[in-house]
Protein backbone atom coordinates (compact mmCIF):
# COMPACT_ATOMS: atom_id res chain seq x y z
CA UNK A 1 0.00 0.00 0.00
CA UNK A 2 1.62 3.60 -1.01
CA UNK A 3 2.34 5.69 1.71
CA UNK A 4 0.46 8.97 0.98
CA UNK A 5 0.85 12.34 3.08
CA UNK A 6 -1.00 15.35 2.72
CA UNK A 7 0.12 18.39 3.80
CA UNK A 8 -2.25 21.17 4.20
CA UNK A 9 -0.39 24.24 4.30
CA UNK A 10 -2.86 26.69 3.19
CA UNK A 11 -6.10 27.28 5.37
CA UNK A 12 -8.19 28.36 2.63
CA UNK A 13 -8.20 25.07 0.24
CA UNK A 14 -10.82 23.85 3.49
CA UNK A 15 -13.19 26.80 2.20
CA UNK A 16 -12.55 25.79 -1.61
CA UNK A 17 -13.32 21.65 -0.93
CA UNK A 18 -14.24 19.77 1.41
CA UNK A 19 -11.77 17.33 2.95
CA UNK A 20 -8.85 18.45 0.85
CA UNK A 21 -6.67 16.32 2.28
CA UNK A 22 -8.68 12.95 1.73
CA UNK A 23 -9.41 14.33 -2.34
CA UNK A 24 -5.89 14.44 -2.86
CA UNK A 25 -4.77 10.53 -0.70
CA UNK A 26 -7.88 9.32 -3.00
CA UNK A 27 -6.42 10.65 -6.00
CA UNK A 28 -2.79 9.80 -5.82
CA UNK A 29 -3.83 6.41 -4.36
CA UNK A 30 -5.89 5.94 -7.40
CA UNK A 31 -3.34 6.86 -9.76
CA UNK A 32 -0.59 4.66 -8.05
CA UNK A 33 -2.99 2.02 -8.74
CA UNK A 34 -3.57 2.94 -12.24
CA UNK A 35 0.36 3.23 -13.09
CA UNK A 36 1.09 0.45 -11.06
CA UNK A 37 3.68 2.09 -8.73
CA UNK A 38 5.03 1.86 -5.31
CA UNK A 39 6.48 4.33 -3.08
CA UNK A 40 5.82 7.22 -1.36
CA UNK A 41 4.02 10.86 -2.23
CA UNK A 42 3.74 14.09 -0.19
CA UNK A 43 1.03 16.33 -1.72
CA UNK A 44 1.63 19.94 -0.61
CA UNK A 45 -1.77 22.04 -0.71
CA UNK A 46 -0.31 25.15 -0.33
CA UNK A 47 -0.89 28.83 -1.70
CA UNK A 48 0.06 30.78 -5.05
CA UNK A 49 2.88 32.56 -3.56
CA UNK A 50 4.92 29.44 -2.48
CA UNK A 51 3.66 27.38 -5.82
CA UNK A 52 5.26 30.95 -7.54
CA UNK A 53 8.51 30.31 -5.25
CA UNK A 54 8.64 26.82 -6.17
CA UNK A 55 8.34 27.40 -10.12
CA UNK A 56 10.92 30.21 -10.38
CA UNK A 57 13.77 27.68 -7.77
CA UNK A 58 13.00 24.75 -9.94
CA UNK A 59 11.76 25.72 -13.35
CA UNK A 60 12.90 29.01 -13.91
CA UNK A 61 9.36 30.25 -14.39
CA UNK A 62 8.50 33.01 -11.64
CA UNK A 63 4.38 32.57 -12.05
CA UNK A 64 2.16 30.32 -10.14
CA UNK A 65 1.20 27.28 -11.96
CA UNK A 66 -1.57 24.50 -10.89
CA UNK A 67 0.50 22.00 -10.42
CA UNK A 68 4.06 20.18 -9.97
CA UNK A 69 6.00 17.35 -9.30
CA UNK A 70 9.36 16.40 -8.00
CA UNK A 71 10.90 13.53 -8.85
CA UNK A 72 12.09 11.61 -5.64
CA UNK A 73 16.28 10.64 -5.94
CA UNK A 74 15.25 8.17 -2.38
CA UNK A 75 14.68 4.59 -3.21
CA UNK A 76 10.91 4.12 -1.59
CA UNK A 77 10.04 7.52 -2.71
CA UNK A 78 8.28 8.67 -5.24
CA UNK A 79 8.41 12.60 -4.94
CA UNK A 80 6.61 15.55 -4.31
CA UNK A 81 3.62 17.27 -5.73
CA UNK A 82 2.40 20.99 -4.74
CA UNK A 83 -0.89 22.74 -5.79
CA UNK A 84 -1.69 26.49 -5.94
CA UNK A 85 -4.91 26.95 -4.38
CA UNK A 86 -5.74 30.67 -6.20
CA UNK A 87 -4.93 28.92 -9.79
CA UNK A 88 -6.35 25.54 -9.05
CA UNK A 89 -9.54 27.69 -7.51
CA UNK A 90 -9.44 29.51 -11.00
CA UNK A 91 -9.04 27.21 -13.46
CA UNK A 92 -11.98 25.37 -11.61
CA UNK A 93 -14.55 27.93 -12.06
CA UNK A 94 -13.64 28.97 -15.89
CA UNK A 95 -13.63 25.02 -16.48
CA UNK A 96 -17.25 24.91 -14.76
CA UNK A 97 -16.01 22.12 -12.92
CA UNK A 98 -16.04 21.98 -9.29
CA UNK A 99 -12.86 22.42 -6.94
CA UNK A 100 -12.99 18.97 -5.57
CA UNK A 101 -12.95 17.59 -9.34
CA UNK A 102 -10.26 19.97 -10.18
CA UNK A 103 -8.09 19.44 -7.45
CA UNK A 104 -8.49 15.43 -8.52
CA UNK A 105 -7.36 15.17 -11.91
CA UNK A 106 -4.59 17.64 -10.70
CA UNK A 107 -3.16 15.20 -8.23
CA UNK A 108 -3.78 11.96 -10.08
CA UNK A 109 -2.01 14.00 -13.25
CA UNK A 110 1.07 15.14 -10.56
CA UNK A 111 1.45 11.29 -8.97
CA UNK A 112 1.04 9.65 -12.85
CA UNK A 113 4.29 12.11 -13.50
CA UNK A 114 6.40 10.48 -10.85
CA UNK A 115 5.54 7.38 -11.89
CA UNK A 116 7.16 8.30 -14.67
CA UNK A 117 4.36 9.50 -17.16
CA UNK A 118 4.81 12.51 -19.00
CA UNK A 119 3.48 14.91 -21.86
CA UNK A 120 5.97 15.61 -24.10
CA UNK A 121 4.77 14.77 -27.41
CA UNK A 122 1.18 13.68 -28.90
CA UNK A 123 1.62 9.79 -28.20
CA UNK A 124 2.16 10.40 -24.65
CA UNK A 125 -0.13 13.12 -23.78
CA UNK A 126 -2.98 10.95 -25.09
CA UNK A 127 -1.84 8.11 -23.06
CA UNK A 128 -1.61 10.41 -19.80
CA UNK A 129 -5.28 11.77 -20.07
CA UNK A 130 -6.35 8.19 -21.17
CA UNK A 131 -4.94 7.21 -17.60
CA UNK A 132 -6.57 10.24 -16.12
CA UNK A 133 -9.66 9.23 -17.52
CA UNK A 134 -9.72 5.97 -16.06
CA UNK A 135 -8.29 7.66 -12.42
CA UNK A 136 -11.31 9.55 -12.29
CA UNK A 137 -14.21 6.90 -13.39
CA UNK A 138 -12.40 5.25 -10.26
CA UNK A 139 -12.74 8.07 -8.36
CA UNK A 140 -16.67 8.16 -9.44
CA UNK A 141 -15.72 11.95 -10.97
CA UNK A 142 -16.41 13.58 -14.36
CA UNK A 143 -13.86 12.47 -17.28
CA UNK A 144 -12.22 15.94 -17.54
CA UNK A 145 -11.04 15.35 -21.00
CA UNK A 146 -14.68 14.02 -22.56
CA UNK A 147 -16.19 16.37 -25.77
CA UNK A 148 -18.25 19.42 -24.42
CA UNK A 149 -16.47 19.88 -21.22
CA UNK A 150 -14.06 23.02 -20.82
CA UNK A 151 -10.78 21.23 -20.10
CA UNK A 152 -7.77 22.19 -18.49
CA UNK A 153 -4.52 21.87 -19.76
CA UNK A 154 -2.20 20.83 -16.93
CA UNK A 155 0.02 22.58 -17.49
CA UNK A 156 2.37 22.56 -15.06
CA UNK A 157 3.11 19.77 -13.96
CA UNK A 158 6.92 18.35 -14.60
Amino acid sequence: MPDISVILAAPGWRAAVKRPEEVARRAAMAALQEAGATGAITVLLTDDTEVKRLNGQHRAKVKPTNVLSFPAEVPGQLGDVALALGVVRREARDAGRRAAEHLAHLVAHGALHLAGHDHLDAGEARRMERAEARIMRRLGLPNPWKEGRAAVRTRGAT
